[in-house]
């Protein structure tokens, strides 16, 4: 069993040449990227037949399924019989399945967890999936640069790897609506983060301060892992599993650079107060019973549907306000509403609220639409939910 002398890192963003810096402790290394762009660290080509024509392994950094459909496909006649193909990037389970049945026993999907200072230090978690004889001979390379967890098949290995970054994407929209509470609150940024470090989010919190701080230093090229790349691992993660994932939408809907760090997605602010003067409009008029504020939070043209009864019922705008006298509930003193989550879209948004009416929760989901300079409600749906007797 012959070691790999050579090995061409193809692809150097951010990741791949912190691996290739890595590697180049060890091996001779030549470094290919689509882009042209050079690392300045180890030597680079702009022949990528020519880097892996004399490479014993081709590892692949790059940053999607499309990429390395793209290069392997350019490269599969100028690979040795004896070249195994290493890929680190993180693609979806179907195309890592294709991609090993394509390139057979010289092919080892090894995704990787963890960011660019973690592959400088070599300390990276390697979800390996391989035949034993290639893993084998790639094992030198995977453990310079971290710690090697064999994994039954490629698709369980790509989808383990989009799992375990669903819980970071998880980790940075939870850090978000602290965030926002605590703006609302008008507490101080750095009271704040100092308080956030002594919890669950302390080391995302720690690593990432200079982003959520704000500080002049926080430049997308620094970004150790970007916004973009993180909403492409969470699309992929929806679309393998079928499975609807906030975060996914949250990500991809993240109004900031692409190229900026994943913290950057952490400071984005709430939304507006006019996309939820409507919804304040709605909630006034159930605490005061005067169906002039339903009349302002709706468009006139809106339908409240919902289940009544056992009986499904649909009421025009008008017939909605005619069930209001102008005066509070006898009991609102105990009644209370919360907005739990709007989602902004363009000129559209959805939102939901919670409201406790005596006995009663209801549950309504809003669709709202901007209109005329301003918000209203198109439509309303409801559900009831009676104690249980």
């Amino acid at each position: 069993m012959t070691a790999p002398h050579t090995i061409a890192v193809l692809g150097l963003g951010r990741m791949g040449t912190a691996i290739a810096t890595r590697l180049a402790d060890h091996w001779d290394v030549v470094g290919w990227t689509r882009s042209g762009r050079t690392s300045g660290v180890v030597e680079t080509t702009g022949d990528l037949d020519d880097a892996v024509a004399k490479a014993d392994v081709a590892l692949l950094a790059l940053f999607d399924g499309r990429a390395c459909r793209q290069v392997v496909d350019r490269v599969r006649d100028s690979l040795r019989t004896d070249t195994i193909v290493l890929n680190t990037s993180t693609i979806a389970p179907a195309e890592a399945t294709r991609l090993a049945r394509q390139l057979g026993p010289s092919y080892v999907h090894a995704p990787v967890l963890g960011s660019v200072p973690t592959a400088a230090a070599g300390a990276l978690q390697i979800l390996a999936a391989a035949d034993q004889e290639a893993l084998d001979r790639v094992r030198p390379v995977l453990e310079a640069l971290g710690t090697v967890r064999r994994v039954d098949d490629a698709a369980t290995a790509a989808a383990l790897k989009l799992v375990a970054n669903s819980s970071l994407a998880g980790a940075v929209l939870a850090l978000r609506d602290s965030l926002r509470q605590a703006d609302a609150l008008g507490l101080s940024r750095a009271q704040v983060l100092n308080t956030l470090e002594l919890g669950p989010l302390g080391g995302l919190v720690a690593r990432k301060r200079t982003f959520l701080a704000g500080q002049p230093t926080a430049v997308a090229a620094t970004a150790e892992f970007t916004i973009g790349a993180l909403a492409k691992d969470m699309t992929l993660l929806a679309a393998a599993s079928h499975t609807p994932l906030r975060s996914a939408a949250d990500l991809a809907g993240t109004p900031a650079d692409p190229e900026a760090d994943i913290a950057v997605a952490a400071t984005v602010p709430a939304v507006g107060d006019a996309v939820l003067e409507p919804l304040h409009a709605y909630i006034r008029g159930h605490a005061t019973g005067d169906p002039t504020h339903f009349r302002d939070a709706f468009l006139p043209t809106a339908h409240i549907e919902g289940v009544r009864d056992g009986v499904f019922v649909s009421w025009r705008l008008d017939e909605y306000c005619a069930l209001f006298h102008g005066r509070p509930a006898a009991d609102e003193p105990t009644r209370s509403r919360r907005i739990d989550a709007i989602d902004v879209h363009g000129t559209v948004a959805t939102a939901s609220m919670t409201l406790w009416h005596g006995t009663d929760t209801f549950t309504d989901i809003f669709l709202l639409v901007h209109v005329d300079g301003r918000w209203r409600i198109t439509n309303k749906a409801y559900h009831r939910s009676a104690p249980v007797t």
